[in-house]
């Protein structure tokens, strides 16, 4: 199995004034690849692994959706479901997507999706300042079926939701007695559930 590295330096000797990967060289190594990474304008970045608060948030956010989501018009994906946006300058993992009506996907692979309603990121030290700015633009501008953008904190009970409807302005969620209303998929989101198992610092 070829390596990252190889990969890298492969694209790079066919494209010398140019050595980055298109996003059909991105496809074709992570299709193949142990790891995942994510693109963004033509370069591949690795994921770090996830800590156990972001594992059991996770979780949480999995089970407290599922059951409300049975019979509906809407279904989730894990995080290994990969989204694009529709200039295919942006490839991701979010922590959980939620399609309404048929999923729709780039290529007969049917592991990435075009069409998510709502995207969940949980937020790590590391990519923060990546979530709240590029990845929100990319997403927000060039996905045209995107209703919801939903930034969950790990070090506190917080969470904040974006919204189409409101022009993307931002709505704060703070406290573990709060319960958040995600009207585009008649479904509630209580911050006790989603924190369970969550030691906060002092």
């Amino acid at each position: 199995m070829v390596t990252l590295r190889e990969f890298i330096e492969m694209i790079a000797e066919r494209a010398q004034a140019h050595p980055v990967f298109s996003d059909t060289d991105y496809l074709r190594y992570e299709r193949s690849a142990q790891d995942r990474h994510e693109f963004l304008d033509g370069s591949v970045y690795a994921m770090a692994g996830e800590s156990p608060s972001h594992s059991t948030i996770c979780f949480n956010l999995y089970g407290s959706l599922y059951g409300q989501l049975r019979g509906k018009k809407c279904q989730g994906f894990s995080p290994n479901m990969k989204v694009a946006t529709n200039e295919a300058d942006l490839f991701s993992y979010p922590d959980l997507i939620i399609v309404c009506g048929q999923p729709m996907f780039r290529d007969k692979a049917s592991d990435v999706v075009t069409n998510p309603t709502i995207i969940f990121e949980v937020l790590s030290p590391s990519t923060e300042s990546y979530d709240r700015g590029e990845k929100f633009l990319r997403y927000t501008n060039n996905i045209a079926s995107l209703e919801t953008y939903v930034l969950i904190s790990q070090s506190s009970a917080l969470v904040e939701v974006y919204s189409k409807r409101s022009g993307w302005q931002k709505e704060e969620f703070v406290g573990l007695d709060t319960t958040i209303t995600l009207d585009i998929v008649d479904c509630v989101l209580p911050l006790n559930e989603l924190y369970e198992r969550i030691g906060f610092p002092a």
